[in-house]
């Protein structure tokens, strides 16, 4: 892209040819050291500044592109759980038809250090509307790009509740039945936590996304955590 807005660098690639014309020249009229050093460093800063712009760029649109398929899984989760779409959630459980967002999985949690107090938090009220409004909160700043910072901070929050709820460190559960864990430590809510992080700390919103517009507001240049 940084090639085609500014078609002059094209010369870049033709100096080292100019550099040897003038050095066969150079005979006639030898050039200072000074010269000669100044041509060297144009020669090579050139294509080194049109290389790392390049990569940036495409850098910048895989992030961008990673962001938005990371906000669509959240999002998603959160449109089936609320009208049951019959992919994990069937219509008649449904939250719009009286269903618990939070009830099915937690209920069932039966392994960690923590089962008794999520099966106590299975279908409250309060639990339901945390889980809900967190998970359409991340989809949605995830997929246009602002504050994506305070969405990196719920989701590892999200994510790290729900690691727990399933334990993978370990092999059974209370009730002596495999826990089928294929992995003790990383599994896909870390790595979803992770992805959530390292998108908020390269500014991943920038580039097909509303970080720009939104880092601009005046709340947010004061508190930059928001970004």
């Amino acid at each position: 892209m940084a090639v085609q807005h500014h078609p002059e660098r094209h010369q870049g690639f033709h100096l080292p040819s100019l550099r040897i014309h003038r050095a066969a020249g150079a005979a006639e009229a030898p050039a200072s050291p000074d010269t000669t050093e100044a041509a060297m460093t144009t020669t090579t800063a050139a294509p080194a500044t049109t290389t790392t712009v390049a990569v940036s760029a495409v850098t910048a649109r895989v992030l961008a592109g990673v962001r938005v398929l990371t906000g669509f899984i959240f999002l998603w989760a959160f449109l089936d759980k609320t009208f049951g779409l019959n992919y994990a959630t069937a219509s008649e459980r449904a939250w719009t038809e009286g269903g618990s967002p939070t009830k099915g999985f937690l209920s069932g949690v039966a392994v960690g250090p923590m089962q008794g107090t999520l099966r106590d938090w299975a279908g409250a009220g309060w639990a339901d509307w945390l889980f809900m409004l967190g998970m359409l909160g991340i989809g949605v700043a995830l997929i246009l790009g602002f504050a994506l910072k305070p969405a990196a901070v719920a989701a590892t929050v999200m994510m790290a509740l729900m690691w727990i709820a399933e334990w993978p460190l370990a092999q059974h559960n209370s009730m002596g039945d495999p826990t089928m864990s294929s992995n003790p430590l990383v599994d896909y809510h870390v790595m979803y936590a992770v992805t959530a992080i390292a998108l908020a700390a390269l500014a991943a919103g920038n580039t097909w996304g509303l970080g720009k517009t939104w880092a601009k507001l005046p709340v947010v240049r004061d508190h930059t955590w928001l970004r």
